[in-house]
Order: C-alpha cells, then structure tokens, then sequence
C-alpha cells in the first residue's frame, strides 16, 4: 500500500537531547546527594518514560517523593535547561524533514511534552513540517502505549499501513508496533544494545531510513 505519511519520534531520533535529560535529572537529584555518570544513565535509561525513569530511581535510592513528582520536577527542569542548551540535531534529520515533507503528510509523535519539544520545533524551524504533533500531554497512555501513534493516525485521516513510523528505542517501536505500524528503528549509542527483534527495518541514520522509505513507496 501506498505510503502516506511518516511519523517520527523527537528524543533520539530528530534531536540528540540525550544529555539535557541527563542534565535536567542530575538537577532533580541533587538535592537527594544521588550522583550516576552520564554514561551509566544515558545507557539505562534512553527511551524510558520519565515516569518510569522517576519510579527506577525513587525505588533505587530510596528518596522520599513518588515517582510523579519527581518526573513532573524533571519535566520542568528540562525546559529551564533547554534554554540555555538547545538539543542538537541528529545528522541529517533537517534535509530529510524537508524532502519528506515534499512527499508525505508528516507527525511528530513524541514522549516529550509541548512545553519541551514545541520550542525546540521553532528553534530550528521545523514545526511547520508536521501536519500533526502528538505530545505526552496529549494522550492519557504515552509511549510505550499505542495511543499516540493511533492518535496521529486518526489526526492524519490515514490507517496504520499508510504510515511508516521512525524511532530510535524499544520504548517507541513497542508504541508503533502496537498500533501496527511498520517501524524503522534508527539505534544510537544509548539504546543499540535495546531489542528491535521487532522493527520492520534496522537503519544507520536518516539519510539511509530515507533510502528505505523511498523504495518502499
């Protein structure tokens, strides 16, 4: 069937911003005198939802707040230190948004919330590519639930066979997957050691996910 639309993650797949969420939990745990290495988290936690990430290290440290608020406290940090350190692109992600969008309908469907991916978006003047962008605060059950993929199916007026998903994490292709959509998986040095037993396509970068998509339309 003929491809209609591209949806793609934010974190890990469109911007690296690995480190700010490294950044923005070493704030929130500070207070706690709980210091991990950027490596050891970023290796643990690529792809985890902040609730999870939050509920992980409450129960591993022991700290005295749920694992809510504590995600909430990191959702905001991570705005605060996004602005002063802007994410930077993945390579190529600019040039392939902008021959996609030549081409497809396309969506963001991210674990991110509006408050820290719509500023990135303007940033680099990306946001008016996407026809459709689906945030952690638009769903009631984020990633790696299939909600916000069936939701920026249903915003495009598409079904799931019309639609190629990119993601970067087991977190994002268990959340296409489910909503069943064929997924290109694009691993980074944080989750390339993360199964993607069930990705439709395993690529190196957007440029060679692109190649992909091109001949399958």
């Amino acid at each position: 069937m003929e491809i209609q639309a591209l949806l793609f993650d934010f974190d890990g797949t469109l911007v690296d911003s690995e480190t700010l969420h490294y950044l923005s939990w070493c704030e929130v745990l500070k207070p706690f005198q709980v210091f991990i290495d950027e490596l050891t988290f970023c290796n643990e936690f690529s792809g985890v939802p902040t609730v999870k990430t939050g509920h992980i290290l409450q129960q591993r440290y022991s700290l005295p707040e749920t694992a809510n608020v504590l995600a909430q406290k990191k959702n905001l940090q991570f705005i605060e230190t996004a602005k002063s350190h802007k994410p930077i692109l993945m390579p190529h992600a600019r040039d392939v948004l902008a021959r996609c969008a030549t081409r497809f309908k396309l969506a963001l469907v991210t674990g991110s919330t509006r408050a820290e991916a719509i500023p990135v978006l303007l940033h680099y003047d990306l946001l008016e590519l996407f026809d459709s962008v689906v945030c952690k605060d638009d769903v009631q059950h984020p990633k790696p639930h299939a909600e916000p993929y069936l939701k920026a199916l249903n915003d495009l007026n598409i079904n799931a066979q019309q639609a190629i998903a990119l993601e970067d994490s087991h977190t994002g292709l268990t959340s296409a997957v489910d909503a069943e959509v064929r997924t290109i998986v694009i691993p980074h040095q944080h989750s390339q050691q993360q199964d993607f037993s069930k990705a439709t396509w395993l690529c190196a970068n957007l440029e060679a996910a692109y190649e992909v998509i091109t001949a399958n339309d």
